[in-house]
């Protein structure tokens, strides 16, 4: 059985510390990359406060298999895009350039997709898998300025252990 969740009274530093050991415990030997990245979601969903939203997209070929897009994966949440292309939103953008999304304000983030009216604040930090972009994860918040350094850190640590398990 599996109870994974904060101590207590934990700083961020430790709720991450804690967050990053249960992601390695879960899918330490599974294959399956879906499989991985559901319980990944849920584990944020339990872990991280102030969220409508967790989860993840994967890097797969378009409709037309004329390039690549974002289709979205398991997550905790409200209804989500189902396909997002590189440079568009936030995650397009994290897809593009490979680089961390950490957005106070969607609604000033230029090429936003309301895919859900009430995220507020958005952090999505990109997974890669030798030096390329092979998903990402996907934090939304209904209240402005959620996410923090520290946060972008931490799902950074978590992202950093998904490369070779999503």
């Amino acid at each position: 059985m599996f109870d994974f969740k904060p101590e207590a009274g934990a700083d961020s530093r430790e709720v991450y510390r804690q967050l990053v050991d249960a992601a390695e415990a879960l899918p330490a030997d599974e294959p399956d990359g879906v499989a991985n990245m559901a319980n990944v979601a849920s584990l944020l969903w339990e872990f991280l406060p102030n969220l409508n939203w967790a989860g993840g997209y994967r890097v797969a070929p378009t409709k037309t298999g004329d390039g690549k897009e974002l289709v979205l994966g398991p997550f905790v949440g409200r209804p989500a895009c189902i396909r997002i292309p590189f440079g568009a939103g936030v995650c397009g953008a994290a897809a593009e350039t490979g680089e961390t999304q950490l957005v106070a304000d969607v609604h000033a983030f230029p090429g936003h997709i309301a895919c859900d009216a009430a995220r507020q604040s958005e952090l999505v930090v990109p997974i890669l898998r030798d030096g390329q972009v092979v998903a990402v994860i996907d934090l939304d918040s209904p209240n402005t300025s959620r996410f923090s350094k520290a946060d972008a850190e931490g799902i950074g640590a978590l992202a950093n252990i998904l490369s070779e398990r999503v």
